[in-house]
């Protein structure tokens, strides 16, 4: 931790679910895992990439029992100070999630509201190729991956956001059979999300 950040961490139940939230606090534009205990790997790349790049950083974790999805435009009424603190303080976003789509299983679909960022946060990410594809075009992400509900928390910061949505093996290098390691996101999508991010830092106003 750096020196003058500050790290909250609260237990809230959203749907009868304990969750852990983890907030840290840097700068305007946020990285968010609101999946962390189910989507794998999601929780680390935002610790890491945030930690980085200066992001503030806000991580939802299931602490006990096994992990429950709750989708994301329901999460944005999660009692608690951590999430409306974030969205109050991120101008904007970035939402890490996870895929598990049979028929695209190297694909990043980057939805989200705010698709100017969508496409700076692409360019890097493209750079993965072959080895992922990435997916800028609203029309050609699957419909439930887009990320443009108006309550979904990417959308609720001033800017808006980027829902970036990672097949399995684009957040965790673990091996499926050792599933009580930890997760071991892929140093080139570290890489390639913290270069994105810096680009979006460095285009924010002020």
């Amino acid at each position: 931790m750096e020196h003058g950040e500050r790290v909250d961490i609260e237990r809230v139940v959203i749907e009868g679910v304990e969750f852990e939230a983890a907030l840290t606090v840097r700068s305007d534009v946020g990285l968010l895992a609101l999946h962390g205990g189910k989507e794998g790997g999601t929780a680390e790349l935002a610790r890491e990439v945030a930690a980085r790049t200066g992001a503030t950083a806000l991580v939802f974790t299931q602490p006990a029992g096994t992990p429950v999805h709750i989708p994301s435009h329901r999460m944005s009424e999660a009692p608690g100070e951590a999430l409306r603190e974030f969205l109050s303080h991120v101008s904007l976003t970035v939402s890490l999630h996870g895929h598990l789509r049979p028929d695209a299983p190297r694909s990043v679909f980057l939805g989200g509201a705010n698709r100017a960022a969508a496409l700076v946060l692409g360019r890097p990410l493209a750079l993965l190729a072959p080895a992922f594809e990435t997916v800028t075009d609203l029309e050609l992400i699957p419909a439930g991956l887009r990320g443009l509900n108006p309550r979904n928390p990417v959308n609720l910061t001033r800017a808006g956001g980027v829902q970036v949505e990672l097949p399995l093996a684009a957040r965790t290098s673990r091996p499926e059979e050792d599933r009580g390691a930890p997760e071991k996101p892929p140093r080139a999508v570290a890489d390639a999300l913290a270069a994105g991010v810096v680009e979006l830092t460095a285009r924010r106003p002020g």
